[in-house]
């Protein structure tokens, strides 16, 4: 039994510092290929969406998908997947997209807006490190009343 109130949020606080990573790394990916200085016209392959949620009375959020795919200046053919774009971009549309050069190639269609991309990665950050914190305290707390009991 008091290997839950060590497990549950210790779970919680793993699945919280994941998704900061993920957050911080794409965060610099954006940066990366906005501040490379490369450019290309990519074109949209394919739109899609996705929905979550719905499930007893719950409300549906649904994601935009935009399959692009380029060719870097070295001739290698790009191809990726990009959430939340705009809904104007369709099927054959002609984009500009901004990447990084190298092995892993980091693509974005998005316009640069650094500013806007570091207060969202900051904002997340935050959040989940209030997660965490609270987690630990919850944890110190019960090992508190543990000692006492």
């Amino acid at each position: 039994m008091e290997a839950m109130f060590y497990g549950i949020p210790g779970l919680i606080m793993g699945l919280a510092l994941f998704v900061a990573y993920r957050v911080v790394r794409r965060s610099l990916q954006l940066r990366s290929a906005w501040n490379s200085g490369l450019t290309a016209e990519a074109r949209c392959l394919r739109t899609f969406t996705t929905t979550h949620g719905g499930g007893n009375d719950t409300s549906v959020r649904t994601t935009l998908h935009h399959v692009y795919e380029f060719t870097t200046r070295d001739g290698r053919s790009v191809r990726f997947e990009e959430e939340n774009g705009p809904a104007t971009i369709v099927e054959g549309d002609i984009v500009t997209v901004y990447y990084t050069q190298g092995r892993e190639v980091a693509a974005t269609a998005r316009r640069p807006s650094p500013v806007r991309n570091a207060a969202g990665a900051l904002a997340m950050v935050a959040f989940l490190g209030v997660i965490v914190v609270f987690c630990v305290g919850f944890m110190v707390s019960y090992h508190s009343m543990s000692l006492h009991i």
